[in-house]
């Protein structure tokens, strides 16, 4: 009867014990693998505007929007820039906002010390787009009047205006030039993602 008993208990041990240690042995859970829309170089969500939608490159990211823009994108700032690029996304209705050589003007009169603007046409599914580069001393216009927040050196500017079936929608692209330069690229394949919807 001792023998039974001393194995009764054994076996209530090991029954006990058995579960505990099958629970150490089970692999961590997983964490899940980073979202593909930060940081990943890959593409983000498409917005649109005045019958055209673009896609946003995922390692800018998008602010809320603010007084007359559609939206906001900030670029992180390179190794040693003060600050981050912006990129300003405009849509003033059809027939509204200017012609395109008024506003390439109105950019480059935002920069004191400018060099020659860079300008060229091209077409993106069957769009007409405007780009423009100028580089310089930026007066970073803002508030109600546009007035100069500051002087800002050695800043350059990206543009484009996109002719749509809503009427010209217009990215600007400013900050200082190191940084700006890291996002070239990006900006180039944001405005060759534009199509009509």
């Amino acid at each position: 009867m001792k023998v039974l008993a001393l194995v009764g208990v054994c076996v209530l041990v090991v029954g006990l014990l058995v579960p505990g240690c099958a629970k150490e042995q089970q692999p961590p859970k997983q964490q899940e693998p980073p979202s593909l829309t930060q940081g990943s170089g890959s593409e983000a969500t498409p917005t649109s505007a005045a019958g055209i939608e673009w896609t946003v490159p995922s390692r800018w990211s998008q602010h809320p929007p603010r007084q007359m823009r559609i939206a906001t994108y900030m670029i992180p700032a390179a190794e040693g820039d003060p600050e981050a690029a912006e990129c300003a996304v405009f849509h003033f209705g059809a027939d509204q906002g200017g012609d395109v050589q008024s506003n390439i003007s109105r950019w480059v009169n935002q920069f004191e010390d400018a060099g020659k603007p860079v300008q060229s046409t091209k077409e993106v599914h069957g769009l007409p787009v405007t780009l423009v580069t100028v580089s310089g001393t930026y007066l970073a216009p803002g508030g109600p009047m546009m007035q100069s927040q500051g002087k800002k050196t050695n800043y350059r500017l990206l543009g484009a205006i996109i002719t749509a079936p809503g009427g010209s929608v217009f990215f600007k692209l400013t900050g200082p030039v190191k940084t700006v330069g890291t996002a070239e690229q990006e900006f180039d394949a944001l405005v060759g993602s534009v199509v009509k919807k």
